[in-house]
């Protein structure tokens, strides 16, 4: 895994920044002992989440979203957040902080769902303020890597790397390991199953073709599949096409296409199930995920 080292920036008039990239995963980390530091000039748009790990107690700052204050407050030490960096986010720091800040594309962690034997479209929920020891400890590890980037270990990074990946997934992005493997799918039959519903999710299929092909029954491969994945061929189908109708709703297709297009009988169909599985309808969705950006720019313009 390539190892890029980037610039450490310190200025007396704004946070102490220092950052190492593995791969495509980027660590940085920053923070101030200041109270008076200006807003923070809004995060550019990428295809990526950020979460970011508190060090110390942080007790005030104040996020904004699509130019609207969605969070005034604090967060401990040891606390997460989660933000997708589709939208573009500022944040203006109100007292002294020191925090970890990890960038991950969507890319990399569908990449490693599907390194995994786990087809599922993968998405981290958002969260402000809670506490996780696991990141806290790997945020921890990576400390001397981020003071000596020059002596920095690309083995050792890749590792922490693929811990945060796991544990994000598993904790944040629903993705399941089973703990023990009776009564689960054999690594083959998991692989050929999500493989199949993803080549399926738009096409007619049933259930039983699909047990056939990893030669079981299909109650057993309904049981061993759960015990696998955490939730029923149905609902894994569901959650993905829900996962491929989120895209289309970010570009220009209309609703009524898109359930279409990604396997639902009709928009009304589409509707129930996303607002089953999201809390909220297709055309919310789209109208705060879409209407966002552009009143970010406008602010940071």
């Amino acid at each position: 895994m390539a190892l890029h080292q980037e610039s450490n920036a310190v200025n007396s008039q704004g946070p102490i920044i220092r950052s190492i990239t593995s791969g495509d995963i980027s660590v940085t980390r920053v923070c101030s002992d200041r109270y008076d530091l200006k807003a923070a000039p809004a995060t550019p748009c990428a295809e990526a989440f950020s979460v970011i790990v508190q060090l110390r107690d942080f007790e005030a700052h104040r996020l904004w979203k699509a130019g609207k204050l969605v969070y005034e407050g604090g967060h401990s030490r040891a606390s997460l957040a989660i933000t997708d960096l589709r939208d573009r986010w500022q944040c203006h720091h109100l007292s002294p902080f020191d925090n970890i800040r990890f960038q991950i594309p969507f890319a990399r962690m569908s990449a490693f769902a599907k390194q995994a034997g786990r087809n599922e479209y993968l998405g981290l929920a958002s969260v402000q303020g809670r506490i996780d020891p696991v990141m806290y400890g790997l945020a921890q590890a990576l400390l001397p890597s981020l003071e000596s980037p020059e002596t920095a270990s690309s083995l050792f990074l890749e590792q922490i790397n693929l811990a945060v990946l796991a544990h994000l997934s598993q904790t944040y992005g629903g993705l399941h390991f089973p703990i023990g493997k009776k009564g689960t799918l054999a690594p083959w039959q998991e692989r050929l199953a999500t493989e199949f519903l993803a080549n399926h999710f738009n096409k007619p299929f049933s259930l039983g073709e699909l047990a056939r092909l990893c030669e079981l029954s299909r109650s057993y491969f309904n049981k061993a599949f759960k015990e696998s994945f955490g939730r029923t061929p149905s609902r894994w189908l569901s959650e993905y096409r829900t996962g491929r109708v989120k895209e289309l709703l970010l570009q220009d297709v209309p609703i009524a296409e898109a359930a279409i297009a990604c396997g639902f009988a009709d928009q009304s169909h589409l509707t129930r199930v996303f607002t089953g599985l999201t809390g909220e309808t297709p055309a919310r969705y789209r109208r705060k995920n879409r209407c966002a950006r552009p009143a970010m720019e406008q602010l940071s313009g």
